[in-house]
């Protein structure tokens, strides 16, 4: 399975849509939908630009969520922190996590990643604390950066909470 497929696989089954109804909301032949999508799914097709942004539209995700692909395994994640450091320099801080085995961690030394880390450790401890459910927080990862409130401080572009009239801060 390629990385794109396997994208475009957990968020279709997350929307709860079948391959066939992926298929024809994309503009494919109702006869062959379901066998296209199986196709991209298993990475014997590679979607061009547009047509991801047509799942992207589809599927209501950020198109970079479905099309950054080049990140994933540990060698492609050590690139991606070597260009980080260029541009938001980082350091490498020893630690121990929750099973006090010793760890790495990584400190950006941006104000902007800062705020960005900080929320998302927010979700994850709403999540961890049945503040938002896992659909809530995967509706956010999937529309980042539009659900984005700084913690907060203002109003997401995009909505991504079951009760959006209700904050987390308020919970």
């Amino acid at each position: 399975m390629s990385i794109i497929g396997d994208k475009i696989k957990r968020i279709r089954k997350f929307r709860g849509i079948t391959q066939k109804e992926l298929g024809i909301a994309v503009g494919f032949d109702e006869k062959s939908a379901d066998v296209r999508i199986a196709q991209y799914e298993s990475g014997t097709r590679t979607p061009k630009q547009e047509l991801v942004k047509k799942f992207a539209e589809v599927l209501d995700v950020n198109p970079l969520f479905i099309s950054n692909e080049e990140i994933l395994g540990a060698e492609g994640v050590m690139l991606m922190l070597f260009e980080l450091d260029e541009h938001y320099p980082l350091s490498i801080l020893d630690c121990v996590d929750e099973d006090d085995c010793d760890r790495k961690a990584i400190c950006f030394k941006s104000i902007l990643m800062t705020d960005f880390l900080k929320e998302w450790q927010k979700r994850k401890k709403d999540l961890a604390d049945g503040k938002i459910s896992k659909a809530e927080y995967m509706e956010w990862k999937l529309n980042w950066p539009q659900t984005t409130d700084d913690c907060g401080k203002h109003e997401p572009s995009k909505e991504w909470r079951d009760n959006p009239t209700t904050t987390v801060d308020e919970e």
